[in-house]
This record gives C-alpha cells, structure tokens and sequence, in this order.
C-alpha cells in the first residue's frame, strides 16, 4: 500500500496557496469562547474554528478543483473537464472552470439537493444525474473517454490533496500551537491534505478524522488495514458518503491521521445546532461533524488541549437546514 503513498509537501503546498491566492478566499480561524460550548467540552479545552465555510462555493472543494484545472494544458481545456459529486464538488468544479472558460460536465446523484444542483447549473455546468456513486464514477469514466474531458477526482490525486493541504496551511499559520485537528472524512481528500500539512509543520500535533457512523468506509479501511467499499450510505451527511476508499486517498490518511473516530447523525445535529446557536454559523451536516466529534467521543481526552475543529461546508438550502436544526434542538441534553 505504501506504493500509493503520495505526499504533498510543504514547499508543494506553499506553492498551491500562491497559485490559488487570487481566486479564492483565506478564510478565518475563530477563537470560540461562550457558555454552550463551555457546557460540551472538557475544562481547560481551547476551541480554534477554521471556517471553511465563508470559502467560495461554501466549502473548501474550490481548492483542489481550482488546482486540478490549472495544471492542464490549453488542449485539455479546450475539450473540457467533468466530474462526481453529492453537490460541493460539482459545484467546485462548475465554478473554476466557469472561471477559466473552460465547459463542465458533472454527474450528481439523483438524491442531491435542489439548490446544489442548482448552484451548479448557475456556474455553467450541464448536470447529469446517477442513482448512486458506483454509476455516477462510471458515467463520468464514460463522459471522460466519449468526449475526451479531463476527469476531476473529488477527493483522490495530487492535486486535491495539495489543495486541502492549504486549509491546514492557513490554520497551523493562524494558530502555530495547536495540540489537536479536528477534519471531517468523507472520502478521504480534505482529512489527507489537511493532516499532510499539520503534521509537517508540527508532528506533535495529533490529527482525528471524523466520520458518520452511516458511512464510516475509512474507519473501516484502517482497521481492515486496506481501503474498502460502502454498499449503501445511511448518514444524512450526503458529502461524507463516498462509495469507496481508494488506495491514494488511504495511504495518504493512514500514514498522517492518528485515529479515525466516529459519530452518530443525531450527535451531528446537535452540533449544528450549538454552531448555529452560539456562532450564528449555519452549516450542512458535514460541516458539523467535526464539532460532533469534539462534544462526543474525543471530548474527554481532549481536556486541556488546543484544539483547530474544520468546519468545512455550508451549502444547504433553508428547508432542509431547518430540518436538521429542528432534529438537534430535540437531542437530550442539548437544549
């Protein structure tokens, strides 16, 4: 497995960020300090937000789909890219290459949310649909072979690592300390990049990736020791549901991601609610996941410690976050 190992390096990632500086955001690192999160965590614990969030496109996608689209020649261009995605990555995609004339074919699931689809189509893109992940890859293969489109990976290769690796820049400049990351996994680029960056710049510092219990593929490919498949997603977190690991994107979070923990969908709501509560952040599920993870299953050892949580997405329409603030609001304990 250490054959798929490739790693982004400092120098490689401090070059991306100069590459990407005029196209997107350097978005804020927030101390958190309230009395909801005082009554959640461990005494002594010190909570640092990246907030992805405020990226362009409203997560940190933009990133990789902006560095991948760069890197290809004029040839490549001209015949257009395509690309899978739930949602933020699509919509990534569709705003990079709108931004370099450069015409996009993405293939969502038929499940995705009317406004990420919608978003996607407002950058230009032409929107496909598949029933699921294994159909939609496999579509885009299609549409990459047809047509001759570069296909963009929404969480594999070097580019998308070297790109997330930026979230992690950013975040270890901002608070240079840090005992602890918190990074949400779905398919394994964001925690990679990020846990890459981090632990060059201070391997001390332990990296947790999160996952839902609903789709927990990597925390299964850790323990199998090898990247696996997910049959069926359960979680609401739909852009933390990839069908599979692959072995780029699991070599990369085995060798920098201490532990993989995982996280219940009504733990996730709860978060979202506190986050929307007490930081006025109104976040998709995934988005929340890490700070699920921080009041659950890490609260404990993580006493003390300061701690960097990603939140790493909000692109959710109203109805749909209303339902998920509703369901949190309703968990015991976290009124």
């Amino acid at each position: 497995m250490m054959s798929d190992l490739v790693i982004p390096t400092l120098d490689d990632m401090r070059a991306a960020a100069r590459t990407l500086a005029p196209h997107i955001a350097a978005t804020p690192v927030h101390h958190w300090i309230g009395p909801e999160l005082e009554r959640r965590i461990a005494p002594g614990t010190q909570v640092f937000l990246k907030l992805e969030l405020f990226q362009r496109t409203g997560t940190f996608k933009i990133r990789g789909a902006l560095l991948n689209l760069i890197a290809l020649d004029e040839e490549a261009r001209r015949r257009g890219v395509t690309a899978v995605s739930a949602g933020n990555h699509a919509i990534a995609v569709a705003c990079a290459a709108h931004s370099m004339g450069v015409s996009a074919k993405v293939v969502m699931m038929a499940s995705a949310n009317p406004a990420r689809v919608a978003a996607a189509r407002a950058f230009g893109a032409e929107v496909l649909f598949a029933p699921d992940g294994a159909t939609a890859f496999a579509l885009a293969a299609e549409i990459a072979a047809d047509e001759g489109r570069s296909f963009i990976h929404p969480f594999d290769g070097i580019g998308v690592t070297t790109g997330t690796g930026t979230v992690g820049l950013e975040l270890m400049s901002s608070v240079p300390d840090l005992d602890a990351v918190l990074v949400a996994v779905g398919g394994g680029g964001l925690p990679g990049g990020v846990a890459a960056a981090v632990k060059q710049i201070n391997p001390k510092c332990a990296v947790y990736g999160v996952e839902a219990y609903g789709n927990d593929v990597m925390y299964r490919s850790f323990a199998a020791g090898s990247p696996q498949k997910q049959d069926k997603s359960t979680t609401i977190c739909d852009s933390l549901s990839p069908p599979a690991v692959t072995p780029g994107s699991y070599a990369l979070c085995q060798h920098f991601i201490d532990e993989i923990v995982r996280v219940e969908d009504d733990a996730i709501c709860a978060a979202l609610a506190v986050l929307f509560r007490e930081m006025k952040l109104a976040v998709e599920p995934a988005g929340a996941a890490a700070t699920a993870a921080l009041f659950g299953p890490l609260r404990d050892r993580l006493a003390g410690k300061r701690v960097g949580v990603i939140v790493c997405g909000a692109n959710i329409d109203a109805d749909g976050f209303y339902e998920f603030l509703k369901r949190g609001e309703a968990v015991p304990g976290m009124q």
